[in-house]
C-alpha cells in the first residue's frame, strides 16, 4: 500500500538529523571553503539547505577520488596481502538534489550490475539511505528533463523532501524510507494546505528548465558519425583540463597505482579520465587517442552513445555542472544541438 505524503517542520529538522547522527553515518552539504560539497556532519545544525547544488558530486561517497584497495607486505614467508575491511555502521546521504541521486541509479550499472560487483562500492551503496530535497529553483544551465529525470525525480531516491517553505512534504519512496518515516515522530501527515502547495511548488518548477536536448535522436546520429569532420572542429575549444570529468556524478574512470616503500605497499585505486593524453598511452608507447579530436569524440560517444548501446541510459543526468564549470564555456548542450543538426 502506498503511503501517504507526510510532512517535517524545517524547525524540526535539526533535531531530526541529531536523532539520525546517533544511528548512522551521515553526510549532507556543507560550506567547504568557497564551494559547497557533501562532507559526514556531527551535528544537524552543520548542514547547508539554500544551496543549488554542491560543487562536487556526492559520488565520492561511494566512489573515493583516491581509494586503497588493500595492503601488502612482502616477507620471509612470502607475499602477505592484508583484504580491507567495510565498515558496518549504516549511512544516509541528506540533501542530495533528485540528478545527484539519479547518478547513484547509473552507477549502479558499472559497479553493481548483474554482471559485475565491485565490492568496495557495493558495502558502501547498499548500506546507505538516500533522502533527496527537490528542486525549486532549478539553474539555467540544468537540463536533467531532457535526460528522463526531473526537479522532484525519485529515481534512486528512499526519501525526496519537497520545499514548501516553513516545512517539506516528504515522499516515502522505498520501504526502507518508510521504515525511517514511521520511526520517527517529528514526521506527521500532510494535510491539503501542505498537498496543494507542494503541486504548486513542483508545476513552477518543471517550468523553469528550459533547456531541451533531443539525447534520443542524438544517439541515432552518433551511431553514423565516427568518422565525421564534425570532430575535426569540436574539440580545438577544449583545454583537456577535465574538470568536467571530476565534475561530473556519472564518470567512473579509474586507474590503478602500487604505492612501495621498501618491503610494504599498497594498491590504489585513484579517478582518471578519457579528457588526458595518458589514459589511452599502451605500453609499447602507441596511443590509439593521440589527439584532443579523438579524446573529445570518446567523451561525447561514450555518454551518449556507448553507454546507451550497452545500459539503455545515457550517461548523463543533465545536472549542468559540466556547463558552469567549464573555463572556456563549451556546453554540451550546444554539442548535443549541433549533432542533431549534422
Amino acid at each position: 500500500m502506498t503511503m501517504k505524503e507526510m510532512k517535517i517542520a524545517k524547525s524540526e529538522l535539526a533535531r531530526f538529523l541529531d536523532s539520525l547522527i546517533s544511528e548512522y553515518k551521515v553526510f549532507a552539504p556543507v560550506k567547504q571553503g568557497g564551494f559547497i560539497a557533501f562532507q559526514e556532519i556531527h551535528s544537524g545544525s552543520e548542514v547547508l539547505l539554500d544551496y543549488v547544488n554542491s560543487k562536487k558530486p556526492p559520488k565520492e561517497i561511494f566512489f573515493p577520488q583516491s581509494e586503497v584497495l588493500f595492503n601488502y607486505r612482502l616477507g620471509g614467508e612470502g607475499l602477505g596481502i592484508e583484504e580491507p575491511t567495510f565498515e558496518d555502521k549504516p549511512m544516509v546521504i541528506f540533501g542530495i538534489r533528485p540528478c545527484d541521486a539519479r547518478s547513484l541509479v547509473i552507477f549502479d550499472n558499472i559497479f553493481n550490475s548483474q554482471e559485475y560487483k565491485d565490492v568496495y562500492y557495493t558495502a558502501k551503496r547498499e548500506r546507505t539511505l538516500v533522502m533527496a530535497i527537490g528542486c525549486n529553483q532549478p539553474s539555467s544551465t540544468c537540463f536533467c528533463t531532457s535526460l528522463g529525470g526531473g526537479p522532484f525525480s525519485t529515481d534512486g531516491s528512499d526519501l525526496l523532501l519537497i520545499d514548501i517553505d516553513q516545512e517539506y512534504v516528504v515522499q516515502a519512496v522505498t520501504d526502507r524510507g518508510k521504515q525511517l518515516v514511521k520511526k520517527h515522530s517529528q514526521f506527521r501527515e500532510a494535510g491539503r494546505r501542505s498537498l496543494s502547495l507542494m503541486r504548486k511548488v513542483t508545476q513552477r518548477a518543471s517550468t523553469l528548465i528550459k533547456s531541451k536536448v533531443e539525447t534520443g535522436e542524438t544517439k541515432k546520429k552518433l551511431d553514423g558519425m565516427f568518422e565525421d569532420p564534425f570532430w575535426d572542429w569540436l574539440h580545438e575549444k577544449c583545454l583537456g583540463c577535465a574538470v568536467c570529468t571530476y565534475l561530473c556524478p556519472t564518470c567512473h574512470c579509474f586507474d590503478i597505482a602500487d604505492e612501495t616503500l621498501d618491503q610494504m605497499g599498497r594498491r590504489v585505486r585513484i579517478w582518471d579520465t578519457c579528457s588526458f593524453p595518458l589514459f589511452t598511452l599502451e605500453a609499447s608507447g602507441v596511443n590509439p587517442r593521440p589527439t584532443g579530436k579523438e579524446r573529445m569524440r570518446q567523451r561525447v560517444m561514450h555518454k551518449f552513445k556507448y553507454f546507451v548501446d550497452n545500459h539503455n541510459v545515457a550517461a548523463c543526468v543533465g545536472c549542468g555542472r559540466c556547463i558552469k564549470d567549464c573555463p572556456v564555456n563549451l556546453d554540451i548542450r550546444t554539442v548535443l544541438n549541433s549533432i542533431l543538426n549534422r
